[in-house]
């Protein structure tokens, strides 16, 4: 390796003035030098700093770059050898190892600087166990950047897991991005590479040059980084959060009642595009009073996560413990958090475990080798999204997630993870064909390394953050996924764990029912009526996602066929239909006011059409009050959420009359109390329409109606006390729908309005 010279003459002054210098020392092993100088050596510490010899004290240190290098030790100065490639050495005649202080000299200017290679690792040895175990369930208070003060000095330590590197260095802006003066150790068998770097602190912007096993180099994000630069930039930044919470009641409370037996109606957004250019500050004075105007339980944000394509909405994320910069800082979102759970809204957030990006800054082939993606590249790929998988099987990969999850939940105070493509992980063959999948050690498809994540991650979750809750987009008849992990199914496996799983089913075959001019409904009622058939089978949400209004599919209003008036009546019948049906509930923004157009992640929300200057906005204006009507209502009858994953919450009252579109069922709560949700969907009046109900209940009202004029209906209205009628003659059984009461029912005669749906409940 060439030698970098320093040296310069320097004035007959300065010889006069400058400090003696050390006795030489040893020179390095021409070896040991090349790895050092290489970024190859496993140890530099050995190298560098002080160390005792024959003699005295030997001192090494390694500043490219720098004229000059000298010690100060109990106030006197000392001057080191250079002996070419940036390296200084000499050795002092002491009986042990000083505290000591370097002062390096750049063209002339000097400045006072720690060794890094004088501190012992900064990493506890209990820190290492657990991250060798794959069991550290807070890896990131182990692993990434931490200011803290180590040895009586303030510094940064930095940590990094590359098993396969043949060395690592940090850089940053602290060293005009060239590490070569900072090599890391690496701490044994674990994988994990540590430096402590004196008086760096919080803001500092870094990667790790990692040298791949071929000997060349990779310069890598930092995979445990807590904070990240706005994109398209993708340095690494040293934080320290500062936030003081102020949610000790919400958190104190938030468990109280089970998930599955609570009120639990969700807003799903979109941050960056709710009203586009607002930071996460901005946000928090805005979002948490909108949505507990309109009465949601909760929020679920889209992925938080940094990512470097705004395009992916975030589920294609390099950054796992980052929040997006484009928003805002940590601690900023903490605010957010904070505000939303001050206001009494919870906070779901979109989780991503199933893939990542191949970016060659990210996480693919970290350490040069395939690291957090499996070795077998059929399993690596994911053919949907050009990206890759993680390995599941690989422990330290499945730590990384499962504190991943962890981290989020007691960081940042999230009450809930919904997690993604749940599917893809489940399956070796998911959207592959014949030849592109491996069968797993049994010869079947299913993933079973990721059935064993999913399980340490929900369990791990809902042991360590009590009243969480954690809940699947899965899209398959996959058994068990909301089953306890420790309990056994009808095959004698564990289930999953999950809290909920959202209902995909219901929403493809619901939609798709109302997708129909009402004149052919009669022939796709099953589609209506088909979700009850599994209701129990899972603790199930229902979603009107983000999925189901992009790429060509219409917004929900425009999915439903007719003119304006009935689209928007159709838009309303369902949304009450869909918070009457068994299950929570979840509306994606815009839906509330009914949003005619596409969202659009670049233009944001039309929010015009509720501006007092936009002529039509009060037909918008109608479907956002029946959406702050619906939550209200849902909120006060405990028959709509309380037995929600029981059969016992649940009575068909017309099931069959598939000519009439109509449907209604009861809803009950756990002391008995009723609520009847009627639906016609067809767009007809019907006068007197016969439903047979509970003879003990002496008259009903009308607590819902979604023709009403305020939510721009036609106020097809059942005022007054409907009083059931002796139902001798089974009447009330239309279309052989029956409410399975057996004897002692009445019969109810119901005014239905068009497109709309009615709920009633007892005086």
């Amino acid at each position: 390796m060439a030698s970098i010279d320093t040296s310069a003459p320097e004035p007959a002054a300065a010889l006069l003035q400058r400090p003696p210098d050390a006795v030489p020392g040893a020179p390095l092993d021409a070896a040991e030098r090349g790895r050092l100088l290489s970024g190859t050596h496993h140890d530099p510490h050995a190298l560098l700093g002080a160390h005792p010899v024959p003699g005295g004290v030997a001192f090494r240190v390694l500043r490219p770059y720098a004229r000059a290098v000298a010690l100060v030790v109990d106030g006197r100065t000392t001057r080191l050898h250079h002996t070419g490639d940036g390296l200084f050495s000499g050795v002092l005649p002491l009986a042990a190892v000083p505290e000591y202080e370097l002062r390096v000299t750049y063209d002339g200017e000097e400045s006072a600087v720690q060794d890094p290679y004088r501190f012992l690792p900064a990493l506890g040895e209990l820190d290492l166990h657990l991250i060798g175990e794959g069991r550290h369930e807070q890896l990131w208070q182990a692993l990434g950047a931490h200011p803290m003060t180590h040895q009586g000095t303030q510094g940064v330590r930095f940590t990094v897991w590359a098993p396969n590197a043949r060395g690592v260095r940090v850089c940053g802006d602290f060293c005009h991005w060239d590490g070569a003066a900072y090599p890391m150790r690496s701490l044994g068998s674990t994988g994990v590479w540590e430096l402590f770097v004196p008086g760096l602190r919080e803001g500092v912007r870094y990667k790790f040059d990692i040298t791949r096993p071929d000997g060349t180099h990779t310069l890598r994000a930092d995979p445990l980084a807590r904070r990240a630069e706005v994109p398209p930039a993708t340095a690494s930044i040293v934080d320290v959060s500062r936030h003081e919470w102020r949610d000790e009641e919400w958190l104190r409370r938030r468990g109280d009642i089970p998930v599955h037996e609570a009120p639990f109606s969700v807003y799903e957004v979109h941050l960056p595009s709710w009203r586009p250019g607002l930071t996460y500050r901005q946000l928090a004075e805005q979002l948490p009073a909108y949505v507990a105007d309109l009465g949601f339980t909760h929020v679920e944000l889209m992925p938080v996560a940094e990512h470097p394509f705004g395009g992916s909405w975030g589920y294609q994320v390099t950054g796992f413990y980052a929040p997006t910069a484009r928003l805002g800082t940590p601690d900023d979102f903490k605010h957010l958090v904070d505000a939303l759970h001050q206001a009494g809204i919870g906070v779901l957030m979109d989780w991503v475990p199933a893939h990542f990006p191949r970016d060659d800054w990210a996480l693919a082939q970290f350490d040069g080798e395939h690291l957090y993606e499996p070795g077998d590249r059929l399993r690596a790929e994911h053919p949907d999204w050009g990206t890759l998988t993680f390995d599941y099987g690989r422990k330290e990969v499945r730590n990384f997630l499962v504190a991943n999850a962890t981290y989020w939940c007691e960081e940042f105070h999230i009450d809930g993870l919904r997690v993604d493509a749940v599917a893809s992980m489940l399956y070796l063959d998911y959207s592959r064909e014949h030849g592109q999948w491996t069968p797993n050690e049994h010869g079947g498809r299913e993933n079973l390394d990721a059935v064993a994540f999913l399980q340490e991650m929900n369990a791990t979750l809902y042991r360590r953050c009590p009243g969480v809750v954690t809940i699947a987009e899965e899209s398959t008849a996959w058994d068990g996924v909301t089953r306890a992990t420790h309990e056994a199914g009808p095959g004698g496996d564990g289930g999953l764990g999950f809290g909920m799983k959202w209902n995909m089913g219901w929403s493809h075959d619901s939609l798709a029912y109302l997708a129909h001019e009402p004149v052919h409904r009669a022939y796709h009622h099953g589609e209506l009526t088909f979700s009850m058939v599994y209701a129990y089978s899972e603790n199930y949400l229902l979603p009107v996602s983000h999925d189901e209004v992009v790429h060509g599919k219409r917004s929900l209003v425009s999915k439903m066929p007719g003119d304006w008036w009935q689209q928007r009546a159709n838009h309303r019948a369902y949304l009450a239909y869909m918070w009457a049906h068994p299950g929570k509930q979840l509306l994606f923004m815009g839906q509330e006011f009914a949003q005619g157009a596409e969202w659009s992640q670049e233009h944001g929300l039309d929010w015009g059409l509720l501006d007092a200057a936009y002529p039509a906005r009060t037909e918008h204006q109608g479907v956002q009050q029946l959406v702050r009507d619906l939550n209200d209502r849902y909120r006060c009858a405990p028959a709509l959420w309380e037995q929600d994953t029981v059969p016992q919450g649940f009575t068909w009252v017309t099931v069959d009359a598939a000519q009439d579109n109509v449907v209604a069922f009861l809803r009950h709560a756990k002391d008995g109390t009723a609520l009847l949700a009627v639906c016609n969907f067809s767009p007809v009046v019907r006068h007197g329409y016969p439903l047979r109900v509970p003879g003990a209940v002496a008259a009903w009202e009308e607590v819902l109606n979604t023709d009403a004029a305020r939510y721009g209906g036609s106020d097809v209205r059942n005022t007054g006390a409907l009083k059931p009628e002796p139902d001798a003659h089974g009447d009330g059984d239309r279309d052989g729908g029956s409410s399975g009461e057996g004897d002692g029912q009445g019969c109810l005669r119901v005014t239905l309005p068009p497109l709309a749906t009615v709920w009633l409940r007892p005086l």
